[in-house]
């Protein structure tokens, strides 16, 4: 049996365990299972991969995509320039970590905006391990970006500013929510944002998934701006995991 799985806390509304295990029974995908490691703390990460010898891939969520990386023997080329990890193989008692947020999500923004001019300025709301993904993205695609973060630091506009000095609001057209407000079951949470200043020429883009439409999205709605959730990047990292896996 060849084991698959993902680490994260909490895990009680992970996508992971279903679309995989719906995948191996429409793929006729038998010698394959995928289970779900909460891990109340990274340092637990060890032991879980000494009981589990039968693992030979691994999927990270919150809130550890950059706190496992100490834990790898080798990333692979374009997890090392994120610095943040989602993926990992075990092969040989060896531990290598990607990420394929990079690719879920590039993909997604890119057939998401179509034909129409790619913004030239983006806000990057949160600074988790997702975020990185996404600040990967608008680099190669030559979008210029702004860190919103709750907390004041260096290169980071707080929330405050934006409402304060509603300039970068106005001109960032290309909204991206990496944080986990809105969330199922707190749907009714969204970033603190001046959202009576959106315009229809604003994209906004959460990659929360559950629900399919969020209070951030609901809001981009109203002032008829572009929205999109994050289930189409969520399905392009997984089936990218995936052939990474059976590589």
């Amino acid at each position: 049996m060849r084991k698959f799985g993902l680490i994260g806390f909490p895990l009680s509304h992970s996508f992971s365990q279903k679309y995989f295990t719906e995948k191996f029974e429409k793929e006729n995908i038998a010698d394959s299972s995928y289970d779900l490691y909460p891990l109340e703390s990274i340092e637990e990460f060890p032991a879980l991969i000494k009981a589990e010898s039968e693992l030979i891939g691994l999927n990270v969520t919150i809130p550890y995509k950059e706190q496992v990386i100490p834990y790898l023997d080798e990333l692979d080329e374009k997890a090392e320039a994120i610095g943040a990890v989602n993926t990992i193989t075990i092969r040989d008692g060896k531990l290598k970590g990607y990420n394929t947020d990079y690719d879920g999500f590039s993909n997604s923004l890119t057939q998401w905006i179509g034909a129409n001019p790619i913004p030239e300025k983006a806000l990057i709301l949160g600074t988790g391990g997702a975020s990185k993904a996404v600040k990967a993205t608008l680099e190669d695609l030559g979008v210029s970006y702004q860190f919103v973060s709750r907390s004041s630091g260096e290169g980071l506009l707080t929330y405050e500013d934006l409402s304060s000095t509603l300039q970068h609001f106005k001109t960032s057209t290309l909204i991206i929510n990496t944080t986990p407000l809105g969330t199922h079951p707190n749907t009714t949470e969204l970033p603190d944002l001046p959202y009576n200043q959106l315009t229809q020429g604003h994209y906004l883009f959460d990659l929360v998934y559950n629900p399919l439409i969020t209070a951030f999205m609901q809001k981009g709605i109203d002032a008829k701006c572009w929205v999109k959730n994050g289930l189409e990047m969520l399905h392009g990292q997984a089936e990218k995991a995936w052939r990474i896996w059976n590589s």
